[in-house]
């Protein structure tokens, strides 16, 4: 028999990202505990990037859009191992290599995190999670902004833009510029 989701061990951090232990993710949501998360930023070679709907059955955000892929970091595991398992899982992605970008506090009424920001290159098939991954597609700057303005995407998401708009991390700042 697995363990549910709620019942993994996730790394709890400090607001400076110091590790002070673990928590069952169900604990870490309940009590809004500072945790550490992946984002994952994946472009195709023509510049376009990977968006995904969640599913409704998520624990934050379900059924809607996010930029980049990526999840929480299991207690015990670093960023980059934990960015590897995420982009599989979520995205059927291997064997690519992830460049790493920054680190970043985010703070919302659900969630308050450390995330580290990565990317990559990739022009394979994407076998979306079902059971996290209602749909995935890969998206140019027209249809990133007409996405930004019919659709409903994760607050993190939103942050996240502005880090690549403000850091410049190419090619992605430009699918956000007007």
């Amino acid at each position: 028999m697995t363990a549910s989701p709620g019942d993994e061990l996730v790394w709890i951090v400090d607001e400076k990202n110091k590790p002070l232990g673990s928590a069952t993710r169900r604990e870490m949501r309940e009590k809004r505990l500072i945790h550490r998360s992946t984002y994952i930023l994946v472009a195709d070679s023509a510049d376009r990037l990977l968006v995904q709907k969640r599913t409704t059955s998520k624990d934050v955000y379900p059924g809607l859009w996010e930029i980049a892929a990526g999840g929480v970091v299991n207690y015990g595991e670093e960023y980059l191992p934990s960015a590897i398992r995420e982009l599989e899982e979520e995205t059927g992605i291997t064997g690519v290599e992830l460049k790493e970008h920054l680190d970043f506090f985010y703070e919302d009424s659900e969630n308050r995190l450390w995330g580290r920001l990565f990317s990559c290159t990739y022009d394979g098939e994407i076998r979306p999670q079902p059971e996290e991954v209602a749909e995935a597609r890969f998206v140019d700057k027209g249809e990133m902004a007409e996405l930004l303005s019919s659709e409903r995407f994760t607050p993190d998401s939103y942050f996240v833009i502005e880090l690549i708009k403000k850091e410049k991390i190419r090619p992605f700042e430009r699918l956000f510029l007007p």
